[in-house]
């Protein structure tokens, strides 16, 4: 396994742009919590906000570019041949489906917490100075706060599983633009969707399966008690559909050709 690693570490850090597309992802997780932060104000005691959940908006957008990089750490390999070399030089697929799958996900890590600090400062900053006050029932933002702070850790994750998701369904796929097209359209077309279902119902089960919805319950820190699913519960639901696709992902790779 540690030369799987340290293959894949090689390939990984020498693709182009990986670097900055961490970067990217999260100046821009920051930059749009920043802009939700300033956006948003509290006129009375009265305003129903969830300076938590408001303050790490920008993880919706950041997750995009997540999914990008997973994408990218395995179908550049199908589009150039690369993978027939990686494959004979590492006959067992799963260690190689596994060291990558390692790998994305400890960068990730690295960058959402970056990402989700920057934005819990932001929001710490910025949320204040638009009447979201202590005298208002909204004491400035503190990882101190135990659910703040399982919100900020639990957004680290979620960034984690969407681009172990991600990484699945490029195996599976093997096309960059086909998988980033699947992914995408999980994450934001679906809600769309389950949005407009008149069945209150079926919308609500809808919302407890959808990686996205579900997932983000962690980010929640006010109405908890009435949301389809504890946080937790729907972190694990984002979960399931990450090992979902890592599983279907290894299979194929075990079983076709390269």
């Amino acid at each position: 396994m540690s030369q799987a690693l340290h293959a894949e570490w090689t390939k990984l850090r020498t693709l182009p742009g990986t670097g900055w597309l961490l970067v990217a992802a999260a100046a821009l997780t920051i930059a749009v919590s920043a802009a939700a932060d300033a956006a948003s104000s509290c006129a009375s005691a009265g305003c129903q906000a969830d300076p938590a959940k408001l303050s790490l908006t920008g993880v919706q957008v950041g997750q995009a570019i997540v999914a990008i990089i997973a994408v990218l750490a395995i179908s550049g390999e199908y589009s150039t041949g690369m993978i027939r070399v990686t494959l004979a030089a590492m006959p067992r697929r799963w260690t190689v489906l596994g060291a990558k799958a390692a790998l994305v996900g400890g960068l990730v890590l690295a960058a959402g917490a970056l990402a989700v600090l920057g934005s819990v400062l932001a929001g710490r900053l910025i949320l204040p100075g638009n009447g979201f006050t202590a005298a208002r029932g909204f004491p400035p933002l503190s990882l101190g706060d135990g659910p703040v702070l399982r919100a900020a850790c639990g957004s680290v994750l979620y960034l984690a599983l969407i681009a172990l998701l991600s990484l699945g369904v490029a195996t599976a796929v093997r096309d960059s633009a086909v998988a980033i097209g699947l992914v995408l359209g999980l994450l934001y077309v679906f809600p769309i969707v389950t949005s407009m279902v008149g069945n209150q119902h079926w919308q609500r089960h809808l919302e407890q399966i959808g990686p996205m919805n579900a997932g983000l319950y962690i980010q929640a820190t006010v109405g908890v008690k009435i949301l389809p699913l504890t946080p937790w519960q729907g972190l694990g639901v984002t979960a399931a559909w990450a090992c979902g696709a890592l599983l279907i992902g290894g299979l194929v790779l075990r079983l076709k050709d390269a």
